[in-house]
């Protein structure tokens, strides 16, 4: 199930969406580069985060991951995903109270967003691949609540709420996606809507293809409790997603920090 394409182009592993949630499951039967000749647009205003590298002087503590600076949450489980091809950081996971948010940032043209663009291809992908998708106003703009398809122990088909939440920055791109109670629950949201928000692009000033995955790395050798988790945890009711015929829910190694 493509949930993330770039230019037109069949999804690479790093575009896969992490799903894994404690949530019970409900059972039903060729890119443009950035030109730099091209004049610099005006400032990008932002009322609220995600935040452009350039736009924060706060003393907030943050987890330094690369291209995302990530606000540490007492109690956090930090899981940083690595796809098995090619050794690459291509997401960053946070666990916290039975929910979880991943992370990614991508390039972006200089002058038009690509959030309208993208959520209508995830809202196109997961219909196709037999859920449903609701586009809805959320505290970050214009969001998708889906329902994913799902496979159950027992072979039957089901689905799981997810919430793609976007913000579009300054030639950049972050997208979230929040999993388990925080899906459906506001009131369980709330701790990792205020991490998205808190989150820090830094971008970089060399040019990228649009959608490009702006590069991920480990925390540094200082971060607390960091160990390797070579493979995820079960979920409690032992669900399994469905075998489309590229399977965005096969994670590759995992380092687990917890907070």
């Amino acid at each position: 199930m493509a949930l993330f394409r770039r230019g037109g182009k069949d999804p690479a592993p790093q575009d896969a969406v992490e799903t894994e949630t404690d949530e019970p499951t409900v059972v039903d039967d060729g890119p443009e580069l950035d030109d730099d000749a091209q004049p610099s647009p005006e400032p990008v205003e932002r009322t609220g985060g995600p935040w452009d590298a350039s736009q924060v002087d706060d003393d907030l503590p943050r987890v330094d991951l690369g291209a995302i600076l990530l606000p540490g949450v007492q109690g956090m489980e930090l899981r940083m995903e690595i796809d098995k091809a090619t050794n690459v950081v291509s997401a960053a996971s946070i666990l916290l109270d039975g929910s979880s948010l991943q992370v990614q940032a991508f390039a972006a043209p200089r002058t038009d967003g690509i959030w309208d663009e993208i959520r209508a291809e995830i809202a196109e992908s997961v219909t196709q691949q037999g859920g449903s998708a609701d586009d809805l106003p959320g505290p970050f703009g214009r969001e998708l609540l889906a329902r994913l398809p799902v496979r159950t122990p027992e072979g039957r088909t089901g689905h799981r709420p997810a919430r793609f939440i976007g913000a579009d920055g300054p030639r950049w791109f972050v997208r979230g996606v929040i999993t388990g109670r925080a899906a459906v629950d506001p009131s369980a949201a709330t701790a990792l809507e205020q991490l998205f928000g808190g989150i820090v692009v830094v971008r970089g000033t060399d040019a990228r293809p649009p959608r490009d995955l702006l590069t991920l790395t480990l925390p540094g050798p200082g971060a607390p409790n960091l160990t390797h988790n070579p493979a995820p945890p079960e979920t409690e009711d032992g669900a399994k997603p469905a075998a489309p015929d590229f399977d965005p829910l096969t994670r590759g190694p995992e380092i687990t920090e917890i907070r």
